[in-house]
């Protein structure tokens, strides 16, 4: 089973990959910030690749055997809000009937689509050292798709494989062999309804909502929900986004974080449920775990990922 943790790019250091590696990974991901500002940290990435040091990082993993992947919240980077003046309909509509630049975009604008798609190979392109695997994300809020007159019937899983299709298609006219990732979170945990996936899309199943509340969800209780997703999507590639480690989650996004203690044995135990269901890769974020959480707490206990 493929395995990777995913760290926002300011962590990334020698330590981290070392400890990626004997942690059993055979990737390591760089998830810019997300939330309502995830199009500025996407710029921040994009600003850290052009730096020397940071590439001999990128350089020092793939040499130690991992590839690097890049996981981010991207529609607002990709549909800048500069052309709502001159073209509001490519934006989404929201339930009031009012065009706005907060989220998202409108999925049936054909232009606004093909920006989009354009914007996405061009970043494709700029992600220095990455494998051949996408995750452009639409964005991290729920209730956010377009609710214009065209796309109101179109479910949010709906909505989000129209983009990722329409992005697919152009990944793969620059990038032979590239995939781009389905991710089925918050408002898009359900299937597709209407639009089929295009060759080259694969399932992320990040089940966030799982971690709410005071009590872990079961995964029995998401049994039904996880069947449904593999039988429309398929196995291949298949790939499930956790947050067994997420220590930024577990610290309510803030700094400093908190002490974090791992769960060994309910991680072991579900890494092996999601083997039964048949998925082909594995990953859990590892966020707020970096230098200033080692200097407060000492080395992070991710023992159990290495099963």
């Amino acid at each position: 089973m493929r395995k990777s943790l995913i760290i926002h790019p300011s962590e990334l250091s020698i330590d981290w990959i070392d400890k990626a590696i004997k942690s059993g990974c055979n990737a390591i991901g760089l998830h810019p910030i997300g939330g309502e500002n995830a199009h500025l940290s996407a710029e921040e990435l994009l600003c850290d690749l052009e730096k020397k040091e940071f590439r001999k990082l990128i350089d020092y993993a793939k040499k130690s055997g991992l590839e690097i992947e890049y996981e981010m919240h991207a529609a607002r980077y990709f549909l800048k809000e500069e052309l709502f003046a001159e073209h509001p309909e490519y934006f989404r509509m929201n339930e009031t009937g009012e065009r706005t630049t907060d989220f998202n975009f409108c999925v049936s604008n054909e232009e606004a689509l093909e920006i989009v798609a354009n914007n996405a190979a061009a970043l494709a392109e700029k992600l220095y050292g990455s494998c051949r695997n996408y995750y452009f994300w639409l964005d991290d809020v729920r209730e956010s798709g377009c609710c214009c007159d065209k796309c109101k019937n179109f479910t949010p899983s709906d909505q989000q494989m129209i983009v990722i299709n329409k992005i697919a298609k152009k990944l793969r006219e620059i990038i032979p062999g590239a995939r781009i990732a389905y991710l089925a979170y918050h408002d898009c945990l359900a299937p597709p309804k209407s639009v089929k996936p295009e060759e080259g899309v694969f399932l992320e199943y990040a089940p966030i909502e799982k971690w709410y509340g005071d009590n872990i969800v079961k995964m029995e209780e998401l049994d039904g929900n996880i069947k449904e997703l593999i039988e429309f999507f398929g196995k291949e590639n298949s790939k499930v986004l956790e947050y067994w480690y997420d220590n930024s989650l577990f610290s309510r996004y803030k700094l400093p974080p908190v002490k974090f203690i791992a769960d060994n044995e309910l991680i072991k135990k579900e890494i092996k449920i999601y083997e039964e269901y048949g998925f082909e890769q594995i990953a859990s974020f590892a966020c707020f775990l970096g230098s200033d959480y080692i200097e407060l707490y000492g080395e992070p206990d991710l023992s159990a990922f290495n099963n």
